[in-house]
Parts: C-alpha cells; structure tokens; sequence
C-alpha cells in the first residue's frame, strides 16, 4: 500500500472515530452539546494533595514541621480549592441534559459552594480516619506502629479514598466520587462504592477482593478480610426490564461485626451486632446478634451455616 492510500485508510478511520453519531449514539448524548469533561488524571492528583492535608507529613511533602505546617497546609487547601472547583464544574456540566451559557455559570458558582462545604468536612473526616487507623493497628498483631498502618496498609489507602468520595457524593457530585473510588479498587484490589454507609473504627485486613456494594451499612469498629463479597442477591427490574436504580439491595453489619476472609453475603440481610461469619461461609439471610456463622464440613454453602452464642469477651 502506498503512503496515499495508507493517509486515505487512516483518515476515513480518524473520520468514523471522530463522527458525532457514533460516540454520541454509544453514550446517550445529543450531538452538538458542549462538554468538558472532568480528568481523571488532575482528580487524582487533587486526592494526593488531599490525603497531605489530612496526613501532612505522611504523604505529599515530608519536610513539614510546627513552625510551617499552617503555611503547608493553607497552600495545599488553596490549590485543591482552585483545582477540585473546576473537576466539580465539570461533572456538573457533563451531567447536564442541555448546557448554556447561562447554565454553566450556574454551575461554576454551585460548584465553589459545593468545594467549600467539601472542605469544611475535612477535619470531621480526619477524625473518623483516625479511628481507622487505630482499628487496624489494634486489630493486627503484625503492625509495629499506627504511623505504619498510615503510611502502608491498603485498607487505609481504600478507605481514606471511600471517605473523601462519600462527602462529595453527598454533596451531589456526578462522576467524581466514583473515579475517586475506583482509583483505590485499582491500586489496592477493594471495591468500596462511595454511597455505602461506613462507620468508623473500620478495618480491611489484607482487602484484596474485597467488595461493599452501594447500598451497604456497616456500624462502629467492623472488621472484614480479604475476598469478603458484601453484595446484591438480585436486581428488581422495571416495567422496561431495566434494573431499578438506588433500592436498599445489600447487607447490614451492626456494630462490632467481623467478617473473615472470602465470605460471601448477598441481599438485604442484617448481621446482628458483635457477631462473626467465618470464612467461605454464603449467606443470604439475617443472623441476630452475638452469633458465630461458619460452614460445616460435609453441607452445601447454602445450608451449613451453624448458629452459637459469641463467647462474652467478644461484647467489650
């Protein structure tokens, strides 16, 4: 093939990518519409700057010290405010069903007011991290030190990214607080979706594998291992046959549960306070609470889940 008809080749391909039916088709857009989308790239830098917010020292510069730490701080917290506004408008332009001029000042203002109350959440969310790392250093015998859990663990890398997500979901951000999320699934191999409700005191031992579903509520000092599935049984669907979004679809762990690794618990079930499922154990009803769930040797994972009192130095 010559040079002309590989540039021939090339641009009619160049042309089909770039045609507004074919993109716009595949997701659902009206041709013509403006968008800028958010970037992942500079939202995931914002995250890192973040996390030396709440951990200066720890991450981001490490030559912090008393006599500048309010300079370290006020520096980054006007860079995130500057660059988290302009992802935020983004989100809330690319969600719009028809962008305008007038439109997307509206969203630019909403989008300052929403990165301001984002960052009057900062300290409350330090303090919840706080708990998490405590949870996760007096929890596994292997940690020398909460400043290694910090610097090191996973489960604190994923959750630290939950947290930040869950505020800005909450504020009514589009996009972001999935990328945001989905960052740490890639990195650390656990799946937190930022509308789960997590209390503090949360430990993910190992966390590779581990998934929390949407619509999970989990209480006060919760442990779970790696591979836990905490999922959906099914999908209600709609008159359509399209799954209905946002219905309460996943598992509740009252306070003091612990969850050992590769368990799976599928639906809107509930697990009593202090109790523990063992691992491999499927479930897909409610236990009540101070119970002790494990898998007997000769039964199918369907039913043999085995019930006994949680012995009392478990209820502290």
């Amino acid at each position: 093939m010559n040079d002309n008809a590989k540039n021939n080749s090339l641009r009619s391909i160049v042309d089909e990518l770039a045609s507004d039916t074919s993109i716009h088709k595949a997701l659902n857009l009206k041709p013509g519409i403006r968008r800028e989308l958010p970037s992942r790239t500079q939202l995931i830098e914002l995250v890192e700057v973040l996390r030396g917010i709440l951990f200066p020292g720890y991450f981001g510069a490490s030559e912090v010290s008393v006599d500048n730490l309010t300079y370290a701080i006020g520096a980054a917290m006007e860079h995130v405010f500057h660059g988290l506004s302009e992802q935020i408008r983004r989100g809330l332009c690319a969600a719009c069903s028809s962008p305008t001029d007038a439109s997307c000042s509206k969203c630019a203002e909403r989008a300052r007011g929403i990165t301001r109350d984002f960052l009057s959440r900062l300290p409350a969310v330090r303090e919840t991290l706080l708990t998490d790392v405590c949870a996760a250093y007096e929890g596994d015998p292997a940690a020398c030190s909460p400043a290694e859990v910090l610097f090191s663990y996973p489960g604190i890398f994923a959750i630290t990214n939950y947290r930040l997500a869950h505020e800005l979901l909450k504020l009514g951000v589009p996009y972001l607080p999935r990328i945001i999320t989905e960052h740490a699934h890639s990195l650390t191999g656990i799946d937190i979706h930022p509308g789960a409700e997590i209390g503090g005191a949360f430990f993910i031992d190992h966390g590779t594998g581990v998934v929390i579903g949407e619509t999970c509520v989990i209480g006060e000092r919760v442990r779970i291992y790696q591979g836990v599935t905490l999922g959906a049984r099914s999908f209600p669907l709609d008159e359509n046959g399209n799954p209905i979004k946002g219905i309460p679809r996943h598992p509740v762990l009252e306070e003091g549960v612990v969850i050992y690794s590769n368990a799976t618990l599928l639906g809107r079930i509930t697990i009593g306070r202090n109790s523990a499922i063992g691992g491999n154990v499927w479930l897909t009803h409610s236990v009540p609470e101070n119970s002790v769930v494990t898998q007997s040797k000769l039964s199918t994972p369907s039913s043999g889940e085995v019930f006994t009192p949680v012995p009392d130095d478990r209820k502290k």
